[in-house]
């Protein structure tokens, strides 16, 4: 889908109350079942889980309002997490020091520095320990 596409079918999505909007939902839902050559990706944990309590919700006719406040708290929780793992990636990422740093940093120490460390051992040092050498 193109982005003139896209804007202009969310400013439309906007202006309907949400009683409407789950009936544009229902109806998406139909041409995708009759129309899609594919199926659309699967969507992720969290979001799977607000999908399917959302349609619970609707089978048993819970108020349009307190359905959106509900989903308003599952979308925020959805974000937090997400902003939760990525933070947490970027740590782990921040830990591992890189094949590229550590060219930068021989290139800098200079050939002295390189020629006076031991070569690292393939197994990180491990038969090195395991003999008692260490």
């Amino acid at each position: 889908m193109h982005d003139v596409m896209r804007k202009r079918l969310m400013r439309k999505l906007e202006a309907l109350p949400d009683e409407q909007l789950y009936q544009v939902l229902d109806f998406i839902e139909f041409l995708e079942a009759k129309y899609a050559p594919g199926r659309a990706p699967e969507p992720s944990g969290l979001q799977r889980f607000a999908e399917r309590l959302e349609d619970r919700m609707r089978l048993r006719e819970v108020a349009p309002k307190a359905l959106s406040g509900t989903m308003k708290l599952i979308g925020t929780a959805s974000r937090f997490v997400n902003t939760l793992a990525e933070a947490g990636q970027g740590v782990v990422e921040g830990l591992k020091p890189s094949a590229s740093a550590k060219r930068e940093a021989d290139r800098a120490a200079g050939p002295e520095a390189r020629a006076s460390r031991p070569a690292e051992e393939p197994d990180g040092g491990t038969a090195r320990a395991a003999a008692g050498t260490e």
